[in-house]
């Protein structure tokens, strides 16, 4: 009887997703918002049967999905299939809502490798080359700009431009990790919702306020940045891994920074004036802003401050 309950369930659920995934391939911009509705039955299906049964279910999609546009359908299938199953596995295990956002972000972070790989492999097109020449694109349409406006394209400047850009092309791999936190962040968000109204769960991410980095990570963030004092080639990988490692882990102390900002206020009953001021203030001068945010994040992982503003209230 539970087999029969699983077929049927799987047949319902990859049923939805093939009506979504063709939307989506033959609509026009509509991908805009299926992009974040393609995960959820697989998000619903793991997160009542676990990963085992969702992976099969994933591979008989690919099969059916692999019908109509082969060349879109597989790569987008396996990004919104990896979360999906990502996120409902880690619901299924009951984990933190912050360890199924890791989870997601992760199967993001894998799609998007894939279609990587895809793209190189069935296409035979480069994207680092793709990359690189948009950039000296980019270069070339500001040099154009500038000379229009009656201003002088010296060396320097032409250097410093292709630094920019070069710099912008080592922080890809951040970049992309930012952009599966946030898929992966809505998307899980809508499968609660989804969740809570077919299952009754009662999920739901706690106050941002609560969010707190475990402490290996300052450790990463210091010795990534003690890396970054040593004389490395910029164009090595070694040197893409720091500078990647040490933005990353930097936002995430910057997040941990303004949950801080949240948990005093909230403990010391203060105005919710101070976390809207904080975040105009970081949002109109970023530099200083959150570099100050990344501060506190840092003395707050180090030296405990929340226990410590646990005890002095006690």
């Amino acid at each position: 009887m539970l087999e029969k309950n699983l077929v049927k369930q799987g047949a319902l659920f990859g049923g939805i997703y093939l009506l979504l995934l063709y939307l989506t391939i033959l609509v026009p911009f509509i991908e805009v918002v299926t992009i974040f509705l393609l995960p959820i039955p697989f998000i619903i299906f793991s997160a009542r049967h676990g990963w085992k049964s969702s992976s099969i279910l994933l591979l008989i999609v690919l099969l059916f999905a692999s019908i109509v546009a082969m060349n879109v359908s597989i790569p987008l299938t396996i990004l919104t299939g990896f979360s999906g199953i990502l996120i409902g596995s880690a619901i299924h295990q009951k984990v933190t809502p912050y360890e199924v956002w890791a989870k997601g972000t992760l199967g993001f972070v894998l799609g998007f490798v894939f279609i990587y790989i895809f793209v190189q492999v069935i296409f035979t097109i480069n994207l680092s080359s793709e990359f690189q020449l948009i950039i000296n694109d980019s270069i070339a349409t500001s040099e154009e700009m500038m000379e229009q406006f009656g201003l002088e394209t010296s060396t320097e400047n032409h250097e410093m431009l292709t630094q920019q850009m070069e710099q912008f092309l080592n922080l890809l791999p951040v970049i992309l990790v930012i952009v599966s936190m946030i898929l992966g962040f809505i998307t899980q968000w809508l499968g609660f919702k989804v969740l809570n109204r077919l299952d009754g769960l009662g999920l739901r991410f706690p106050p941002f306020r609560d969010f707190v980095l475990p402490k290996v990570i300052i450790w990463v963030y210091f010795i990534a940045i003690l890396f970054t004092w040593f004389n490395i080639d910029s164009g090595s990988p070694f040197y893409q891994v720091i500078i990647n490692v040490t933005n990353l882990v930097g936002l995430l102390i910057t997040l941990q920074g303004f949950s801080f900002i949240l948990y005093y206020t909230y403990t010391k009953k203060l105005t919710k004036a101070i976390p809207i001021i904080t975040i105009l203030v970081a949002i109109l001068l970023p530099f200083i802003g959150l570099y100050m945010m990344r501060i506190l994040g840092i003395i707050d992982l180090g030296f405990s401050l929340r226990d410590r503003l646990s005890n002095a209230k006690k």
